[in-house]
């Protein structure tokens, strides 16, 4: 059998095959006279000509949300100092708070942008956001602060899986593997730039109130936004206008309790000291198999909010489960990396962020290239990507261990070069190659589970990178030497379950020949 015969079909592209098929077996059995003139094909099979475009507004929408989780990681000594009621509570809430309300909404607003129309939720997560962000800027102390925050992430969650699911909406094949490496660019660069843009704003416009300025930022970036989506998003398909659909309100909040249960432990790891923050994890748990139980029970009547079907397809549980193992060793390190510049070395916020741009400018380069020969290596690429985070990450042990001083940000850059240019093949091929056989009307709800498994790993990766290395500069008088490679040892062994997780997937798709395909 040949590999093209391996390939799996594409669940929304299957009915055009089909079509095609047996036209031509008619035309076979009853040609037709050469003057009859042939009928167009339906308006909804023509690629969107504006579908490039699209992509753009979908790249600067999600960007500003991604580019918050880390913006702020900077901004937070100016926070503390400049802001009335900024104590270490609040602070806290303010990094942990958008995590938390981010990933309540993430399936729940896949599932709407799926049912009434992904431009209106996308519009309507943006304008949001946006207003939240001024919310935050203008914040007169730290409470308004958290619940600005809280309603950015909740923006957030509604906006991101939008990007995904319109990504699988307005494009095929080829062109889908190359619009989604660059969303995974985007992923990669916002990450990694954020650190830059917060010290390039604190520097200019002085660390008392440079702060406000890191949410300022979104502002104008928000409401082009707005303008040009109404311009070259696409509308809701004409068959879906009127359509009734179930918003499963039960599932949804059985979903969004055990995400929040969850996450609350690890996101408040470092004010919450008791131990019995653990037992909310026994709660997710306890809610996650409720949830489940509905969800069979809703889909033999109803629309449920979340196909329990797709799990059954291995490139889409496996691609879920190596996001969640990736992200929860990827994150992590500019948390800690940015804590020991700052204070170890006591870099400045502009300092600390250029230190980054190694790290952007490798998984920028290598997401583009990512997104366009993953049809031809399939997880193999994410296997290579994994291999070469490993790299980059133990080379940034080595030279902490080896280098620490004033010159360690020159040190770092071959490091995190390597690290990005891995993290550039990993992100996007995967994010491919996990929604290959999703049908395009559950776009959106199966997106926002990919994003749930990211925030899910970068929460636990925090905590327990971060529990590691706040432990070892206790114990070490506050020696980032020994503390940084210990915490990244952590992020190293979350890396390496995903290589695992990879591999285990490229061997079981050659035994059964199956390997994933775009």
């Amino acid at each position: 059998m040949s590999a093209d015969h391996r390939k799996p079909v594409e669940p929304d592209q299957a009915p055009t095959v089909q079509h095609h098929a047996a036209h031509h077996a008619a035309a076979t059995a009853t040609p037709r006279p050469p003057e009859q003139p042939t009928s167009p094909p339906p308006a909804d099979d023509a690629p969107d000509p504006n579908r490039w475009k699209a992509l753009v507004i979908c790249l600067l929408g999600g960007g500003i949300v991604l580019l918050d989780v880390s913006i702020v990681n900077v901004a937070l000594q100016s926070i503390s100092a400049g802001l009335p009621g900024a104590t270490p509570e609040a602070v806290q809430w303010i990094l942990s708070g958008y995590a938390l309300s981010f990933g309540l909404l993430l399936v729940p607003g896949g599932r709407l942008g799926d049912a009434s129309g992904r431009r209106r939720m996308f519009v309507i997560g943006v304008g949001l956001f946006t207003v939240a962000s001024a919310l935050c800027g203008f914040a007169p102390n730290g409470l308004v602060l958290v619940i600005a925050r809280l309603v950015q992430g909740l923006a957030g969650g509604l906006l991101t899986p939008q990007v995904t699911a319109l990504i699988q909406q307005l494009f095929r094949g080829k062109e889908r593997g190359t619009a989604f490496g660059l969303f995974g660019a985007t992923v990669g660069i916002a990450t990694a730039i954020g650190p830059l843009i917060g010290g390039l704003l604190i520097t200019a416009f002085g660390s008392e109130n440079g702060w406000r300025f890191v949410f300022f930022v979104n502002l104008p970036v928000g409401l082009i936004t707005i303008l040009l989506a109404f311009r070259y998003l696409p509308a809701a398909a004409s068959s879906e206008r009127g359509k009734q659909h179930d918003f499963d309100p039960v599932g949804i909040a059985l979903l969004g309790a055990a995400v929040v249960a969850l996450l609350l432990p690890f996101v408040q790891s470092e004010v919450w000291k008791s131990g019995t923050k653990w037992w909310l994890v026994v709660v997710a748990v306890v809610l996650a198999v409720a949830f489940v139980l509905w969800e069979r029970r809703y889909a033999r009547t109803k629309e449920p909010v979340i196909d329990l079907g797709l799990f059954r397809r291995r490139s889409f549980s496996l691609g879920v489960g190596l996001a969640t193992l990736y992200f929860a060793g990827f994150t992590p390190l500019f948390f800690v990396l940015t804590l020991t510049l700052q204070s170890g070395l006591h870099y400045s916020a502009l300092l600390a962020g250029a230190t980054s741009v190694p790290f952007a400018v490798g998984s920028g380069i290598a997401s583009t290239i990512g997104g366009r020969i993953v049809h031809r290596f399939g997880r193999q690429l994410i296997v290579i990507g994994t291999i070469l985070v490993l790299i980059g990450l133990g080379a940034v042990v080595w030279v902490v261990s080896n280098h620490y001083g004033p010159d360690l940000g020159w040190w770092l850059i071959a490091p995190l070069l390597v690290a990005g240019i891995g993290s550039g093949l990993t992100i996007s091929p995967n994010q491919t190659l996990t929604l290959s056989e999703v049908p395009v009307e559950q776009g959106g709800s199966a997106g926002g589970l990919i994003q749930v498994g990211a925030r899910v790993g970068s929460a636990i990766g925090i905590a327990a990178v971060g529990s590691v290395f706040y432990s070892a500069l206790a114990s070490s008088n506050g020696d980032h030497t020994t503390g940084l490679p210990l915490g990244l040892g952590v992020s190293l062994a979350f890396v390496a379950a995903a290589l695992v997780a990879g591999i285990v997937d490229v061997v079981v798709g050659r035994v059964h020949g199956t390997q994933a395909t775009v």
